[in-house]
């Protein structure tokens, strides 16, 4: 059952699931906290059982959906999250995101580090560094979002899951399609639309020069299939100090997803045995 918190004069929806060391994990976009549930399940079976928090994203799930795009954009989104564990009295934990929540993570991570005892960062990206090609990415994220709203949340649906990033989803079990797209359209064409104004690639700075500054324990876990964000993990192992780059056999660009066994397993080692990046 979902939570409900106020923080910073909007609503977020919250999923809290009682364990062990905390541990808040950030969805994709088009996702919501739930997501992350199978997971979950899955870990348990490796004696491991974090205390975890899965909030929806604003303009996801059950969360608000601001009015001004301005809102939901990184600083913003930042300083939510920080509000959101002092709401539940927690003063750090390990964060996991995966996609857009592994750039709102990085972000945290270094807006916040007294608050992150370790990172993982799954198929994520410390955002464009070209400045121009930012702007281009800015206006194709505004142009969908525009269509979207026009055209409606089961089109954009069905367009998003034809994108190439998520060819290898063709392989998954009809049952694990299902609740993937059944969580995509929990949300809204409006939710969806709000959220890449504010928070798309194309409007989050760059955090490359930013990565050398981070002392904590990092993750970065890409599908061996997904060439694009395994280059850029290697990129940004260079660049970190204490980093690990795990690549998930058999999956594309959502190992959780597409190759649950073998992510839950390395991700309880990573959760649970301290100090264990590999």
């Amino acid at each position: 059952m979902k939570r409900t918190a106020f923080v910073r004069g909007v609503r977020y929806a919250y999923r809290f699931i009682p364990g062990d060391e905390p541990c808040l994990f950030l969805h994709g976009f088009t996702g919501a906290g739930d997501v992350f549930v199978p997971v979950l399940e899955r870990i348990l079976r490796f004696g491991c059982q974090p205390s975890a928090i899965l909030p929806d994203l604003l303009g996801h799930g059950a969360s608000d959906v601001p009015e001004d795009a301005a809102r939901l954009s990184m600083d913003e989104t930042v300083r939510d999250l920080d509000a959101l564990l002092d709401e539940l009295d927690i003063s750090s934990c390990k964060v996991v995101g995966y996609s857009m929540g592994g750039r709102v993570a990085l972000a945290f991570a270094i807006h916040f580090p007294h608050r992150v005892r370790a990172l993982v960062l799954e198929s994520a990206s410390p955002g464009i560094q070209d400045p121009r090609e930012r702007e281009a990415r800015r206006h194709e994220d505004d142009r969908l979002a525009d269509e979207m709203e026009a055209r409606g949340l089961e089109w954009f649906v069905s367009e998003w899951e034809r994108r190439p990033i998520f060819a290898t989803h063709e392989a998954l079990p009809e049952e694990a399609k299902a609740l993937q797209r059944a969580i995509r359209l929990s949300g809204s064409a409006r939710g969806y639309a709000q959220s890449l104004r504010g928070l798309g690639t194309g409007r989050q700075p760059s955090y490359w020069d930013m990565l050398g500054q981070l002392t904590m324990p990092v993750a970065l876990v890409t599908g061996a299939l997904d060439a694009k964000f395994t280059g850029i993990a290697e990129r940004m192992r260079s660049r970190l100090r204490n980093a690990v780059h795990v690549r998930i056999d058999g999956a594309g660009h959502t190992p959780h997803l597409e190759q649950p066994d073998r992510f839950a397993e390395w991700f309880a080692q990573f959760l649970c045995a301290p100090g264990r990046l590999h």
